[in-house]
């Protein structure tokens, strides 16, 4: 069973806003330059990428992490398939999902080509050098039965004050469960209680310096 898609708000007709969740798909300040320092930056990409190199993400929202994530593989000149996978239980609609990726220029001949997808509405994106998968649903019933497991992940639900189900110590551990050894963690909260949850579910964790106005993030590996 699905969730129908959020219709997010606009604010300054730009930056897609969560009715659900009152908080911003992406920063306010930058939304592309905050996915290169926190995730990518963050779970040091793209020095580890590899063939089959997997990216799991918690929070889909616009897509914008996979576009990007998308560019500097490409930009790396990695031979073979990156692997990303993204647990989301409010998707958007294809055209909100288009209309908030329009915001970044530099992403725009990643965002045309996978456009066509987000129309139709596809969870599952098979190209020459990426395998895409979305899996729809509460993220702690849809994570326990993957079957994947994770080099990085992009924790990037909503702010663990205002959707704290996806930062929970039950759902952490299953991060830890599903992560490949030497695998990383980057997100951009320093949330006391989720670096706790991450090193009770087996994570060496390190607070970072965050992003723009964001004082701290925080990164984590499988010890």
């Amino acid at each position: 069973m699905t969730n129908q898609p959020d219709a997010p708000l606009w604010r300054d007709g730009e930056v897609p806003v969560s009715p659900r969740f009152d908080d911003p798909y992406f920063s306010l300040e930058n939304g592309l330059a905050e996915t290169r320092h926190t995730f990518l930056a963050g779970n040091d990409l793209p020095a580890r990428f590899r063939d089959g190199f997997h990216v799991a993400e918690l929070g889909f929202g616009t897509g914008l992490n996979l576009l990007a994530t998308l560019q500097i593989w490409r930009q790396s000149g990695t031979a073979g398939t990156l692997h990303f996978t993204s647990f989301e239980a409010f998707p958007m609609t294809g055209a909100d999902m288009i209309r908030a990726q329009s915001a970044f220029p530099e992403l725009s001949a990643i965002a045309d080509e996978l456009a066509p997808f987000w129309r139709d509405g596809a969870r599952e994106i098979d190209l020459p050098d990426l395998r895409f998968r979305m899996v729809e649903g509460d993220a702690r019933l849809a994570l326990p039965a993957w079957q994947g497991e994770a080099d990085a992940w992009f924790l990037d639900g909503f702010s663990p004050a205002k959707n704290p189900e996806l930062w929970g110590a039950d759902l952490m551990e299953e991060v830890g469960r599903h992560t490949a050894p030497g695998g990383t963690i980057a997100t951009y909260t320093a949330a006391g209680h989720v670096r706790r949850a991450l090193e009770a579910a087996g994570f060496a964790v390190a607070r970072v310096p965050g992003y723009g106005r964001k004082r701290h993030m925080t990164r984590a590996e499988l010890a």
